[in-house]
């Protein structure tokens, strides 16, 4: 495989934002800040460094289950594959239109909670009676990713963000 993979652990900036594509794909979009702490050795004090801020997108059950699960300020493990993406500016908020821009996204594979300071009681969801078509990984599966712009189980469907 060609893919970055990444684990962040840090803070949820906001609740995550559980939307709908038109086909009914829940997907869910959500912000990581990880602040690295150092010691001071003149103060013996902690002292936090530049916070860097990582956007998530997760999909499908995963999706769902982020969002009933977690929320602003929970300290959570995300594991997934980084990807750029690039867009040019088109001035309508009051900047100059046709400016390049990027930003770091995570496609999630797995998040949860970090246990460190807190505690969380595991609810298991039950299994649907889905079928194999409905299940990316299954074996005979039609629906596999196929590409770094269509991630696992994404069907090539854009986030409605």
């Amino acid at each position: 495989m060609n893919n970055l993979s990444m684990t962040i652990v840090g803070n949820l900036t906001r609740d995550p934002d559980l939307r709908f594509t038109p086909s009914g794909a829940a997907v869910v979009k959500f912000t990581v800040a990880h602040t690295p702490r150092k010691l001071n050795r003149e103060s013996g004090k902690w002292v936090d460094g530049e916070p860097t801020f990582l956007d998530c997108i997760a999909w499908r059950q995963l999706a769902e289950n982020i969002a009933e699960s977690l929320s602003q300020g929970h300290r959570v493990i995300v594991t997934g594959t980084v990807r750029t993406e690039r867009w040019e500016t088109d001035g309508r908020n009051g900047g100059p239109a046709g400016e390049k821009r990027s930003r770091m996204v995570l496609d999630v594979d797995s998040a949860g909670p970090e246990l460190t300071w807190a505690n969380a009681k595991i609810k298991k969801m039950q299994r649907s009676n889905a079928g194999p078509s409905d299940d990316p990984w299954a074996i005979g599966s039609r629906v596999r990713p196929t590409s770094p712009a269509a991630p696992a189980g994404t069907s090539g469907e854009n986030p409605p963000f």
